[in-house]
């Protein structure tokens, strides 16, 4: 009856770290990088510096982009 319990203990113990060492695999990376997706073109505005979308942005008459109005008005830094 010891033997059957020592067994049954030592079974359990390989078990337990059999699967542990399965949960430290990274799973397989199945995602696939981005192709390209089209996106719109980024323009920095001439006075604070964020980035927009280019068809977003107000132009000035020399050609620097702009986020709105007030920065427009405002002119480049």
């Amino acid at each position: 009856m010891k033997f059957l319990l020592l067994l049954l203990v030592v079974l359990v113990v390989v078990g337990v770290m059999a699967a542990r060492g399965r949960r430290r695999e990274p799973p397989p990376d199945t995602r696939r990088p981005p192709q390209g997706t089209g996106g719109a073109p980024m323009i920095a505005c001439a006075h604070c510096g964020v980035h927009l979308p280019q068809q977003d942005a107000l132009q000035d008459d020399r050609g620097r982009s702009y986020c709105g109005e007030e920065h427009r008005r405002l002119g480049g830094r």
